[in-house]
């Protein structure tokens, strides 16, 4: 089943960000080349593609895992959780209706 994870990072996080950045990287990419990454992306603080030193207020995952138990523990291993730069995470299952 699908799984979004909804991140919300702390305030000032940018550097904590760039720096756990390749490892959260290569976990998506480990996700994607199994066939388990639907979309991830971070939200920008600004409205705009590049916010600069305005940085991120979180990011959003959807994946596929098992179970709700293993995409939350996947989810609570992220680097950006021990790096201090999600302040909070939510994951709820999720249906993909489109595109089909």
């Amino acid at each position: 089943m699908w799984y979004a994870i909804v991140a919300q990072d702390t305030p000032d996080s940018l550097q904590k960000r760039l720096q756990a950045r390749p490892e959260h990287l290569a976990r998506l990419q480990a996700m994607q080349d199994a066939g388990r990454l639907l979309l991830a992306g971070p939200f920008p603080a600004i409205d705009s593609i590049d916010p600069g030193p305005a940085g991120y207020s979180g990011s959003l995952i959807v994946a596929e895992f098992a179970t709700l138990q293993e995409a939350t523990d996947w989810a609570n291993a992220d680097p950006f959780v021990a790096a201090g730069v999600y302040a909070e995470v939510s994951v709820k299952p999720f249906r993909k209706t489109l595109p089909a």
